[in-house]
């Protein structure tokens, strides 16, 4: 399966990580061998000549920095009179040898190697109590390391990582596509738009309700519940709306991927871009989609209004689940923006050679968009209510692009999709006469101001800037970044008390 970075991969041969000629952990098998030596009152030296191998080998063998050939086990099993399967028991053999193994492995680790430190060695007079004091802090610094996952910076760069591990496979991941076609085809669907009944379907498929309650936790978009076979959502107040079914394939797809809890912000971007792209598989799968692009592209009518309002998706979703299909499967290269209406670049993709601008990191999120280019201009028009067609010569050539606009929370904003000249021909709307000159990067394009306007004002103004809180905010910290474990916890429990209402499914 082809995974994004920070996903579970196979060794370099192509096999799976090798299975140990002894099985189990070398510091709980250390820690075995010397809770039977010690029970027998044997020294080092006595099990060195009973088994003919030197001190100093069986030392390192039960302080876990090497492992025994089999071999040398049984000799040592033999001495110990005691069975080899009991010297490679998973499990440490006391209480004081499991905390023994945890302070070890704490103090091994690159969090703490890296305060320059002294590791230490507990000794046979070290109290238990000493032992439970050093592991319970151990504990507590790797759970606060865990929860500042990463800086600003290191978020950004993981995030252009996975950007760019997208466009090297023209953002199309093969293997999602096809369980979401699957998932959906085992639900009932055929054509058209997936609907609400299909979702719960393929939720019961993995044993799951869906349920929308009014008080789930601000801080989350959906909850589930993995012990009672519960996903939670917001209120249907909106019947057929494609955000409720997005959320709850969304849910859905951690269980279908096998996703485990996110060790890193990285992982957390992989993740859900993952869900994200299998929410889309199900509600414009592969074969259905392919079968009216192609059909569109054939009569040279490909229209991302069109495919939206087929599949019963908002605009963004229809034009970036285009971008998944567009490469691969039309033979089109394509760039797709989300911009704001202030001109900074929200989400972007391309493969085109469009070129964007990005920051030190390699970033493109919330760097400036060239007035003359579409997604600026649609920004300016009255008239909203079909797409912005236009053609722009940059830099880089001369590319073709079709707009639409949408208003958020947030503000206004547009979403684009653009490919080269050569690819207009498939488009509706190849035909505009709008066509514009952007010289992007270059300052004069769009960024430096009139001469005369500046020569008249630059004295003479004196604006209050709005603040962007964003650049004050906090990187989310958390397992699951910006979730208050508090407020979740208290949901859950409060709910699973509760006999589910009845809800159409």
């Amino acid at each position: 399966m082809d995974l994004p970075p920070g996903a579970p991969v196979p060794t370099g041969d192509g096999s799976r990580a090798r299975r140990p000629a002894i099985p189990g952990d070398r510091l709980t098998l250390g820690r075995r061998i010397r809770h039977f030596r010690t029970a027998r009152s044997m020294t080092l030296d006595q099990l060195a000549r009973e088994t003919g191998t030197a001190p100093s080998q069986l030392s390192l063998i039960e302080n876990g920095h090497r492992e025994p050939r089999l071999s040398l086990l049984g000799e040592i099993a033999t001495a110990l009179h005691v069975e080899v399967a009991d010297l490679i028991a998973p499990e440490p053999p006391s209480r004081r040898a499991a905390l023994e193994i945890a302070l070890d492995r704490a103090q091994r680790s690159q969090a703490y190697t890296g305060l320059g430190l002294p590791a230490v060695r507990p000794s046979r007079g070290m109290p238990l109590e000493a032992l439970e004091a050093l592991v319970g802090l151990h504990a507590e610094l790797d759970r606060r390391e865990r929860q500042s996952i990463a800086t600003p910076e290191e978020a950004r760069r993981a995030n252009t990582e996975l950007r760019l591990w997208m466009r090297e496979r023209d953002n199309y991941l093969p293997a999602i596509e096809q369980v979401g076609e699957d998932m959906a085809r085992a639900a009932g669907y055929t054509v058209g738009a997936l609907t609400h009944r299909a979702v719960a379907r393929m939720a019961a498929q993995l044993g799951f309700q869906i349920l929308h309650v009014d008080d789930l936790p601000h801080s989350t978009r959906t909850v589930t519940d993995l012990e009672g076979g519960r996903i939670y959502l917001p209120p249907a107040s909106i019947p057929g709306g494609h955000g409720l079914r997005s959320l709850a394939l969304q849910a859905i797809g951690h269980r279908v991927l096998g996703h485990d809890r996110p060790v890193s912000y990285a992982d957390f971007l992989r993740q859900r871009l993952e869900i994200n792209y299998f929410a889309a598989s199900c509600l414009m799968p592969r074969s259905a989609a392919l079968e009216f692009l192609g059909a569109a592209k054939r009569a040279k009518d490909l229209a991302i209004e069109d495919f939206r309002d087929a599949f019963g998706v908002t605009h963004e979703a229809a034009a970036h689940r285009f971008t998944n299909l567009a490469t691969s499967e039309l033979g089109l290269p394509v760039h797709f923006l989300r911009v704001d209406d202030d001109g900074a670049l929200s989400r972007g993709y391309e493969n085109d050679g469009v070129g964007f601008a990005t920051d030190p990191t390699g970033s493109i999120e919330g760097q400036h968009v060239c007035r003359h280019w579409a997604a600026r201009v649609a920004l300016s028009r009255h008239d909203r209510t079909t797409e912005f067609h236009q053609y722009t010569d940059t830099p880089e050539g001369t590319f073709w692009c079709t707009a639409q606009t949408g208003v958020s929370d947030a503000g206004q904003f547009s979403i684009t999709i653009g490919v080269p000249f050569a690819h207009a021909s498939w488009f509706r709307g190849r035909d505009t006469k709008l066509r514009t000159q952007s010289r992007c990067p270059d300052p004069s394009c769009c960024r430096r101001p009139d001469t005369a306007l500046a020569a008249r004002w630059s004295d003479h103004s004196w604006p209050s800037a709005r603040l962007h809180a964003q650049v004050l905010s906090p990187l989310p910290q958390g397992t699951f970044p910006g979730v208050d474990d508090a407020e979740v916890y208290a949901f859950l429990d409060r709910h699973a008390t509760q006999s589910p209402p009845d809800q159409p499914r």
